[in-house]
Parts: structure tokens; C-alpha cells; sequence
């Protein structure tokens, strides 16, 4: 696959059938070293307390970064895990859009680092600070 081979279009449809399509995330843009994504919050994303899930906050951010990772994979590799991820949740939200911007920080032949940002759409208040590595994998 090429670089213009991975679009929005694209991974939205790698999506169907999966945990990201069951969430609502949506693919929204892709940069140089980014890619945004988002959902709208509904009542399968909350927590029993009424707030969003945690859970539905990294699976926001580990989706904008593994797709990320998907479209900066170096020549020769197939595929990629991930080996680490770290997040530190600093607000919620009950309603509205949540948004997420993956950054390429190390794009190495056998690890990639990403950060994200997760951030209420109206306010623009962080919800999230995430950090993921991922592990290159090339055919044998």
C-alpha cells in the first residue's frame, strides 16, 4: 500500500465490524505525523456513574495512534503491536464530541512512539494525555 492509500475513507472502513465502528470513532483527518479522530458520546460510552468510560477514552487515542502507526509503517514491515500505553486522565464528559489528535514522536524501523491528545470538542478542555509504543513487525 502506498501513503495515499490510508485516508480517512480508508480506515473508517477498516473500522466496520470492529470495537472502533461499535464506539462511534470516526477518522477525520490525516497528517504528516498525525491523525485526528473522534466519537460522540453516548450512553454505551459511560461508566454505571454516569461519566465516560475510561475505556472509551484510550480506545479513542490507541485507535488515532495504531491507525497512525498503520500509515507511517516503514518500508518492508507488515504490520504492528503495541507494547506500551500509558494515559492520564484530567477531566470527562458527559455529552458532546470528544476529539482526539495522534502525533508521531519516534518513527523508528522496530518502534514507534505516539502521543495523544483527548479533548472535549466545545470547550476544548484535555480530558486525556496519552502515550503508546509500538513494536514494528516484519514478515519472516
Amino acid at each position: 500500500m502506498t501513503a495515499t492509500t490510508f485516508t480517512p475513507a480508508y480506515f473508517n472502513e477498516l473500522s466496520v465490524g470492529t470495537l472502533p465502528a461499535h464506539m462511534g470513532i470516526v477518522i477525520t483527518a490525516i497528517g504528516e505525523r498525525t491523525l485526528s479522530a473522534h466519537f460522540e458520546v453516548a450512553p454505551h460510552l459511560l461508566a454505571p456513574n454516569g461519566y465516560l468510560h475510561a475505556g472509551s477514552v484510550v480506545t479513542l487515542a490507541d485507535t488515532a495512534c495504531g491507525y497512525g502507526c498503520i500509515a507511517k509503517l516503514p518500508a518492508g514491515a507488515a504490520n504492528f503491536t503495541t507494547v506500551e500505553l500509558k494515559s492520564n486522565h484530567l477531566g470527562t464528559a458527559r455529552e458532546g464530541v470528544v476529539v482526539c489528535t495522534a502525533t508521531l514522536v519516534h518513527g523508528g524501523r522496530t518502534t514507534q512512539v505516539w502521543d495523544a491528545v483527548v479533548s472535549d470538542q466545545a470547550s476544548g478542555k484535555t480530558i486525556a494525555l496519552f502515550r503508546c509504543t509500538q513494536m514494528i513487525l516484519y514478515p519472516k
